[in-house]
């Protein structure tokens, strides 16, 4: 994490927002004190890109073609 202070900060406010939201989180100080974090916002996924995130996990979660449902099952009681 960056520590900046705020005089600091308020002259290069534009390249400390474009470095949180490449993922560095920065802590502005106010008398050496941390004040305020600035992070990138979590981005909010549309509708489609869960689904496709939700596809490929069961895609990847299929059982093989030659393992039956009774020799998984078998396998989870050992």
């Amino acid at each position: 994490m960056r520590t900046v202070g705020i005089f600091e900060a308020k002259q290069k406010l534009s390249e400390l927002v474009r470095r949180a939201v490449g993922g560095e989180r920065i802590a502005i100080t106010r008398r050496g004190r941390v004040e305020v974090e600035l992070v990138p916002v979590k981005k909010e996924l549309d509708i489609h890109e869960i689904f496709a995130a939700m596809e490929k996990i069961r895609q990847k979660s299929r059982k093989p073609k030659d393992v039956s449902t009774k020799d998984l099952i078998e396998e989870g009681r050992r």
